[in-house]
């Protein structure tokens, strides 16, 4: 019994270790992103993000990658694409707290678990995956530089033949 102790003991202590306190001022474009995308507001949304050029953006829809100005844009027009293809409706981000941040200078790495949810067909779907950001700090605070959506596939519509049985 002492040695079950002591281990539940040492997993605390490691938990507690390992928990990270992410400054706020770092996730708040993240959030701002997110919460813009939620309401279909692409311009609040392209307000979180840095205006360069080298602005990169991975997805899971085709063409899976966007680079420069533009990126944000052509990513919402590829993602709305997507959706219509697929009739997905009622598209939603939820993102739970940071898992993990790396701030080096004006320059900035933030892993956020996060849950697709969406309705395809009449039926609720959700898609756990995590968003990676690259932040910059500059003269007006954080902005995203870039992002990553990685999860696994997204989950596939019945078919008619399944749904009979």
């Amino acid at each position: 019994m002492r040695y079950l102790m002591l281990g539940v003991l040492a997993l605390c202590v490691v938990s507690t270790v390992q928990a990270q306190t992410i400054d706020p001022q770092l996730t708040a474009p993240i959030t701002k992103f997110i919460d813009a995308f939620n309401k279909g507001d692409m311009a609040g949304a392209a307000a979180a993000h840095a205006a360069d050029a080298d602005l990169v953006i991975i997805d899971e829809v085709p063409p899976f990658v966007w680079r420069g100005a533009q990126a944000l844009k052509t990513w919402g027009a590829a993602l709305e694409a997507d959706a219509k293809k697929h009739g997905l409706t009622n598209q939603k981000v939820t993102l739970s707290a940071a898992t993990r941040a790396e701030v080096s200078g004006t320059d900035a790495y933030v892993v956020v678990p996060a849950i697709y949810s969406f309705t395809e067909g009449g039926v609720a779907k959700r898609e756990s995956a995590h968003m990676t950001f690259v932040l910059t700090k500059g003269a007006s605070g954080w902005l995203i530089h870039g992002w990553t959506w990685s999860g696994p596939a997204r989950p596939k519509a019945e078919s008619a033949a399944k749904k009979k049985t």
